[in-house]
């Protein structure tokens, strides 16, 4: 590693697929060099890197670790042996599968209601006892590693043998999946997505809806986003807080939070993005903050 207070060197992590798709790097790399740090940006999966050569590595655009996350986890692990990751490996194994959603939820979180249809398993039952229990008029389903919207899909509720069929050949390759209510508030407000720097609220933005009634699941590494600047209400803001403190591992650098609506109006967690998320430096110019932190932990680190 090289020596610090130095010029830090700092491996902004991402994937090939990702390369010059991710918006945050501009304002990343920029805030970066401002701070008198040299940031490259590198994929996580190239045998070639040197981790060790970085007094620093951030996850922000790792966006294909879900079709392989015990490699991705692997990596992690081998990483953070090398330098310093943020966030930590214990934050980021935890928070790669959704069914921390279960975990919050038990916390006393308010989150979207979810069923999980684990890998092999028959998801006929489990569908009818979801829709027994929830009265929605559309269902989503989608796995619980996933990201950017892949394999998502919107489904009525009447359209059994179509949910069946999405679900079927996931779970036959081994993959866990989710049934969740379609909560028609999105369709008007988006969803809200609060993003926190180590620790503290920094800002939201408005997320347009990104399951079209009746289309299929996205081909690309991600669904595009329509983002706006929202201000978030303070039942959101508190909702997000609640979330973000039932984390059980590591002091978090970054995380973000998306809160849907549901039909009496009250603010539920969708998910809690604090392994890779788009953090919208592009529309609120608030990298030069992250950068500010992620130099202070590395300084804290480093004593």
């Amino acid at each position: 590693m090289h020596d610090f207070p130095g010029a830090p060197a700092v491996a902004l992590v991402t994937a090939r697929a990702a390369r010059g798709l991710d918006e945050d790097m501009p304002p990343l790399s920029a805030a970066f060099a401002a701070a008198g740090a040299v940031a490259e940006i590198v994929d996580w999966d190239d045998a070639a890197v040197d981790w060790g050569r970085f007094d620093l590595a951030l996850l922000r655009s790792a966006w294909d670790y879900t079709e392989r996350l015990p490699q991705f986890l692997a990596w992690v692990d081998r990483v953070a042996a090398a330098t310093l990751l943020l966030n930590p490996p214990p934050v980021v194994r935890w928070n790669s599968d959704k069914h921390y959603l279960r975990a919050l939820a038990r916390g006393g979180v308010p989150v979207v209601p979810t069923t999980f249809v684990e890998a092999g398993a028959d998801p006929r039952p489990v569908l009818e006892d979801f829709l027994r229990s929830e009265r929605c008029a559309e269902v989503v389903a989608k796995p619980a590693v996933g990201a950017g919207s892949r394999d998502a899909r919107r489904h009525a509720r009447a359209d059994t043998d179509e949910i069946l069929a999405h679900l079927q050949p996931l779970l036959a390759a081994g993959r866990s999946m989710m049934l969740q209510p379609y909560l028609e508030s999105v369709d008007r407000d988006g969803e809200t997505a609060l993003i926190f720097i180590a620790g503290r609220f920094s800002h939201a933005v408005r997320k347009g809806p990104l399951l079209p009634a009746g289309a299929p699941a996205t081909a690309g590494l991600f669904a595009p986003e329509e983002i706006t600047r929202r201000v978030p209400g303070e039942d959101e803001l508190q909702v997000a807080e609640r979330a973000i403190a039932q984390v059980p591992a590591g002091e978090l650098l970054y995380a973000r939070v998306d809160l849907l609506r549901d039909g009496g109006g009250e603010p539920r967690v969708l998910e809690l993005e604090i392994t890779e998320p788009s953090l919208f430096f592009a529309y609120v110019a608030a990298a030069p903050r992250f950068v500010a932190a992620a130099l202070e932990r590395l300084r804290r680190s480093s004593r």
